[in-house]
């Protein structure tokens, strides 16, 4: 079984780079496997558009489509699935993000789910012990919810939205629109 998934791995690898435009190959790789930065296939300079496997930890600039492993972090823009303990996106993320810990410190656009989640900007879901955005547009749900200033709901046991003139600390429903 071990030797089947080796040679699926390697299939899948070998079947991405095959269909992979040239001109794309500049600085976007379609696969990486890392075991952690900088011990892995391309350097954290390069994009991926693909699959990304990072054993321990792994860095490239923009990841585009599934991002697996125990740390992800992109130093750029994350669109499709990152799935790991910690998630980490330095500007935006468009997708699910899902982990103990996911953080992105641009605009997130789409489903978050973990232990802890934070974005600057969040429009879609956070579903988690503690929620945090600078502003939220659609609906927190967990145990402890924070954020500047919102459109939307919140549901918890605490929820903060600071800006809020009226009872911007309220228990168990909080909303902003």
């Amino acid at each position: 079984m071990k030797r089947t998934f080796h040679n699926l791995l390697f299939g899948l690898g070998v079947l991405t780079i095959a269909l992979a435009p040239r001109a794309a190959w500049a600085e976007t790789r379609p696969v990486q496997l890392s075991l952690f930065n900088p011990v892995q296939i391309f350097s954290e300079s390069h994009s991926i558009k693909g699959l990304r496997i990072n054993l321990l930890y792994g860095k490239n600039q923009d990841m585009t489509g599934l991002d697996v492993g125990l740390v992800n972090h992109a130093a750029g823009t994350t669109k499709g699935l990152q799935w790991g303990v910690v998630n980490y996106t330095e500007q935006n993320f468009r997708g699910w993000q899902a982990g103990y810990v996911n953080i992105t410190n641009g605009d997130f656009k789409g489903y978050q789910e973990g232990l802890f989640n934070g974005a600057d900007r969040m429009t879609g879901f956070q579903f988690g012990l503690v929620n945090m955005t600078d502003h939220m547009h659609g609906f927190q749900l967990g145990f402890f919810n924070l954020t500047n200033s919102a459109k939307g709901l919140q549901v918890g046991l605490l929820n903060v939205i600071k800006n809020k003139d009226t009872l911007p600390i309220f228990p168990i429903v909080n909303w902003s629109f």
